[in-house]
């Protein structure tokens, strides 16, 4: 983890639990979904991989998923293979990461460029996810979150 903590240092910011709001959104603004989030991020010292994501959602109708990211350092980058994803996230300043990831399995290609921004007292992150189909962006999803943990 030493590694990552000294070229990766925003990223390690984001240590801990975080609850929130996804909302997906149309070209036009127009909201399709809305749900709650509870996102772990942990950097395991003794595991196989460095880094370690589980995402939890909650739907108003009851619906919940949970999914389990485990990530490979290399290169000043965290590498996803999993799976659901692949695709890889490095920071851009000592606020800001980006990732680039894409969804397998799914019949037309679909990626998604996602910008993370961690405020100054760590408590509270903005992120944006914009979709691309045919190298057109189509929709977009707003993330709010605090630092519960």
């Amino acid at each position: 983890m030493s590694i990552i903590r000294d070229e990766m240092p925003a990223l390690v910011r984001h240590e801990g639990d975080w609850a929130g709001t996804y909302t997906v959104i149309d070209n036009q603004g127009n909201i399709l979904d809305n749900y709650n989030s509870h996102i772990t991020c942990k950097f395991p010292e003794k595991e196989a991989f460095p880094y370690f994501q589980t995402n939890r959602y909650d739907w108003p109708d009851g619906k919940h998923q949970e999914y389990s990211f485990p990530g490979m350092y290399k290169d000043k980058q965290l590498w996803f293979d999993t799976e659901r994803i692949e695709g890889h996230a490095w920071q851009t300043d000592p606020s800001t990461i980006i990732l680039y990831f894409s969804y397998k399995g799914v019949p037309e290609p679909i990626y998604i460029y996602e910008l993370i921004v961690i405020s100054p007292c760590n408590n509270h992150r903005a992120r944006t996810w914009h979709w691309f189909k045919n190298n057109q962006i189509y929709q977009r999803t707003l993330i709010k979150e605090e630092r519960v943990l």
